[in-house]
């Protein structure tokens, strides 16, 4: 699939966390995080904002692609073999109290997600990919993530990510993910499913 693929920066904040506000504000589980259409219209973004800011921090191993045509996004993260912030206990309590202080979820999923992390192998995250409502289903979200797994094969380097819906893990399995022993279920909510991949042979 012919498509252009550039790599985001800060003056492409505001338009990734509009379209990733787009793109999961149906999701699974961004339902579960904020219940309700009108809270999760108003608060939504925000998440969005957190995550795409720590992806874009500089010195953190984050980058952001995106097709040429503003259709899909996808956030990335190089994980060292020994996270510096793999004891960092405040940090989902952090990402509550910026985003929505009120809401417990935020902190619940951030914690679970974080002990759910492989940790002792540098791998390469897929912390999230979106691609805009009605252009889903057209294989942008794989077109996005092939050339950075092509480049994880070369590399040797295993790659990793969390698939919050059934549709999306069956996309991930056709790239080569398998999905790890423990799935991560949500209180009272959906199920994620931690995924990981190991570098393939050409």
């Amino acid at each position: 699939m012919g498509v252009g693929i550039r790599r985001a920066g800060e003056r492409d904040r505001d338009y990734i966390v509009g379209l990733l506000d787009r793109a999961f504000m149906d999701d699974p589980v961004s339902s579960w995080v904020f219940p309700g259409a009108e809270y999760r219209r108003v608060r939504h973004a925000g998440l969005m904002g957190a995550f795409t800011d720590a992806t874009l921090a500089e010195g953190g191993g984050g980058y952001v692609d995106l097709l040429e045509d503003g259709s899909a996004v996808a956030l990335w993260m190089d994980v060292p073999d020994q996270p510096h912030d793999e004891d960092d206990e405040d940090g989902p309590t952090q990402v509550r109290e910026a985003v929505d202080p009120d809401n417990a979820r935020i902190e619940t999923i951030a914690r679970l997600t974080g002990e759910a992390h492989p940790r002792g192998r540098a791998h390469t995250y897929l912390w999230m990919i979106g691609v805009a409502p009605g252009r889903q289903g057209e294989g942008l979200g794989t077109a996005l993530m092939t050339p950075v797994l092509d480049r994880c094969d070369r590399a040797g380097r295993p790659a990793y990510l969390e698939a919050s819906s059934v549709r999306s893990r069956a996309l991930y399995e056709r790239l080569g993910f398998a999905v790890m022993d423990r799935p991560i279920e949500l209180p009272d909510g959906p199920t994620m499913w931690p995924m990981w991949r190991e570098p393939q042979a050409g």
